[in-house]
């Protein structure tokens, strides 16, 4: 099929734009800015990328006619509080082009709103869906409630409360019902109705198997992190005051967070239907979709469910453009410096370690060492496998390698010694530049601490370790 998928900037665009691809479908890329998307160079052949504001209808014609099926991702939440006029207004205009076209199917994927009275955010969702709804297409709805995943504005909240206050003071909001979903469930879904007739011009709601309150979701991230949390929740707290609680707090946008405490007060329960039999999907509990999300790389798209696919050749695709260290919640120190020879440096790099040490301060890689030790970690002692050759699963001192791919110049390793928090420290050529990237994700306050009292080594050690992997 010939699919246009709006939103592909988005969070769930991203991540569906490799699965469509991987089904052996065209996708057309709506983007407002070429410029601003940056698609895994293994895919570029298999996309169509076109500039469409869905507010200027102007642009509305670089929509191809020959489209097959359309995925309507894009909400204007976060960007103004005006949002659901401007959600509308989109959302006709998109019908309005969209219906000229030769498309059977669109999907759009909005929240649950079972509700008598519903939020701001729910009411313009459900807005659209009407709007969608009055077309020559035929609209399946997928109605989503908190959706589990690394870079998700929910669950970012939660990561964030959590790890931040070991006690909270929250609003009584947090006694609301949900039905929360792992992001992988969600794109299962919303590969699984494309194409299929029985999923024509109705709505389903989608949800993980578990119902919770969200004072029992900030617990259970808890305890998957093994992070001792109270929360005392107070009935006098404002939606204002929870609003700014939020944003003072999480890495959340005022508006956004306004839009969310209003939606938090509102139950997001599934309706039961027969959507998951019928698609064969068994949607995981909470607990394991946060498990998931926590991985020590994080997977673009169900990349699992894909290797077999990568390993056959139909494509052309780099696994490593889809595995990456995880960013949100963490800190982060990147440098680069340019290298005469590309040969050299990597024959460097993948001898460091062991018997050659880490080519600059290496007296303090061992005091690390003996300081793991002390804690019951595996210090220094491991070395190497191999002195010159690193595959994936072998230790590096206290490291484990995670990916190495010498002809690509990328090697990733993962931290093994005791850490509040979780470490990862890549290498990745690009032209004759050796980008070096440490990556912290901090575990509660005292990762926090950990991270600033280290900070001041990492331009003594860091610095000098990829000058002298760089040099002649």
């Amino acid at each position: 099929m010939k699919i246009l998928l709006t939103g592909a900037t988005g969070y769930i665009g991203k991540l569906l734009l490799p699965i469509l691809i991987d089904a052996g479908h065209k996708v057309v890329c709506s983007v407002r800015d070429k410029a601003r998307f940056n698609p895994p160079s293994s895919l570029v052949d298999f996309i169509e990328v076109i500039e469409v504001d869905f507010l200027d209808q102007n642009s509305l014609q670089n929509i191809p006619k020959d489209i097959d099926a359309a995925y309507y991702l894009m909400h204007a939440m976060s960007t103004s509080e005006n949002y659901e006029v401007l959600e509308q207004q989109a959302a006709q205009n998109f019908v309005h082009q969209v219906s000229q076209t030769t498309v059977k199917q669109v999907i759009y994927l909005s929240g649950i709103s079972n509700e008598r009275t519903l939020s701001k955010h729910l009411t313009s969702r459900l807005a659209v869906e009407q709007i969608l709804s009055r077309s020559t297409f035929n609209l399946t709805t997928l109605r989503a409630g908190i959706i589990i995943g690394s870079g998700s504005a929910s669950y970012e909240i939660i990561r964030d409360l959590v790890e931040k206050l070991p006690v909270m003071i929250a609003p009584k909001w947090l006694k609301t019902k949900c039905q929360p979903i792992a992001v992988e469930d969600v794109l299962a879904f919303l590969k699984g109705v494309l194409g299929q007739p029985f999923c024509y011009d109705k709505h389903f709601d989608i949800g993980g198997k578990d119902v919770l309150n969200y004072k029992q979701m900030l617990l259970g991230y808890a305890k998957v992190r093994g992070l001792k949390r109270s929360i005392i929740t107070v009935p006098v707290m404002s939606p204002r005051l929870s609003s700014y609680w939020l944003y003072f707090v999480t890495s959340t946008s005022y508006k956004l967070a306004v839009a969310l405490v209003n939606s938090m007060k509102i139950e997001v329960v599934c309706k039961p239907n027969e959507l998951a039999e019928k698609l064969q999907i068994s949607p995981m509990g909470y607990t394991q979709a946060i498990e998931k999300t926590l991985l020590n790389i994080a997977e673009k798209g169900t990349i699992s469910s894909w290797k077999d696919a990568f390993i056959s050749g139909r494509f052309n695709f780099k696994l490593s453009e889809f595995l990456t260290v995880p960013t949100h919640g963490c800190y982060t120190d990147q440098r680069s410096r340019t290298f005469s020879s590309r040969v050299q440096t990597l024959n460097k790099l993948w001898a460091i370690g062991g018997e050659t040490g880490w080519y600059y301060a290496n007296f303090l890689w061992r005091i690390r060492g003996y300081l793991d030790k002390l804690v019951g970690g595996v210090g220094l002692r491991r070395g190497r496998t191999n002195k010159k050759e690193l595959l994936v699963g072998d230790a590096v001192d206290f490291w484990r390698v995670l990916y190495a791919n010498k002809k690509e110049g990328r090697l990733l390793l993962f931290a093994e010694m005791r850490l509040p928090g979780e470490a990862w420290l890549e290498f990745k050529t690009e032209g004759n530049k050796l980008i070096q990237t440490a990556t912290f994700r901090p575990k509660g306050l005292s990762g926090r601490l950990y991270w600033y009292m280290v900070l001041p080594l990492h331009g003594i050690i860091f610095e000098g370790m990829l000058r002298k992997i760089t040099s002649l």
